[in-house]
């Protein structure tokens, strides 16, 4: 097995098995935007949660405890 044989197993693999529901969803794109970027609209949900949880521990952590950086 040359080195070259492995690229192209990688290639193969990742063309035609790992981006596959990709695939799926760019063609969807022509029948329904919205169901087309579904996946984008779920990952922006996911880091606007991440994003208000983060916040919120902040103003616990700033209200708990009062850090004195100076000794």
């Amino acid at each position: 097995m040359e080195l070259k044989d492995l690229f192209y197993g990688i290639q193969d693999f990742f063309v035609n098995v790992a981006f596959a529901p990709l695939d799926a969803i760019r063609s969807l794109q022509d029948s329904s935007w919205f169901a087309a970027n579904l996946l984008n609209f779920v990952f922006i949900i996911i880091a606007a949660c991440a994003f208000t949880y983060w916040c919120l521990q902040l103003n616990k952590f700033d209200k708990d405890e009062h850090h004195n950086i100076h000794g």
